[in-house]
């Protein structure tokens, strides 16, 4: 685990392969777009397998750089794959998505520091943790999302709202990133 070193067989612990689960996903939710309910079923095991893969991995002592790389790769591929069927099913336009999308934006180079960076995948590993901003801006990005397939007029504040708060959370991973390689 402190090595910082990519191995295959982390991805096939448990909560790789719940990570896994969301390439998944993304595969399926461009073909039920159309149908609301459908759609919000897999958002929302999306997210569930967010929250669990992190458990999972911190709760059975199976932390690796692997799938500290892997959990933002699949959330990223999730988000990215509902962003391009919304704008192309006409649910949202690409200044919505760009909104929705500020943390994933602020935290992509971030993504790539971690994929690039041995040194940084081991610290992140060693220290895993939760980021509540993130969390919360994950919950508005659903919100968003859920109110405009189903017609709400609350979707222009979950949006706006998911946007502030994409700031803070990527603010604060990549604070806690600076912190971590500044104390090694």
């Amino acid at each position: 685990m402190t090595t910082g070193r990519y191995r295959w067989r982390d991805a096939l612990l448990p909560p790789g392969l719940v990570s896994l689960t969301r390439v998944a996903l993304a595969v399926v939710f461009p073909l039920i777009i159309e149908y609301p309910a459908w759609a919000i079923v897999v958002l929302v095991l999306a997210g569930f397998t967010d929250v669990l893969d992190g458990y999972c991995a911190r709760r059975f002592g199976q932390v690796t750089p692997t799938g500290a790389a892997l959990d933002p790769i699949t959330d990223k591929t999730f988000v990215l794959t509902v962003a391009v069927t919304l704008v192309w099913s006409g649910h949202f336009s690409v200044a919505t998505v760009l909104l929705l999308s500020t943390r994933e934006l602020l935290e992509l180079p971030l993504v790539v520091w971690f994929a690039m960076n041995p040194r940084a995948r081991s610290a992140r590993a060693e220290k895993p943790s939760a980021n509540v901003f993130g969390k919360l801006a994950t919950v508005l990005q659903f919100a968003a999302v859920v109110s405009t397939l189903l017609g709400w007029s609350i979707a222009d504040v979950s949006i706006v709202a998911t946007a502030l708060v994409g700031v803070l959370a990527a603010l604060s991973y990549w604070v806690r990133a600076l912190r971590l390689e500044t104390t090694d």
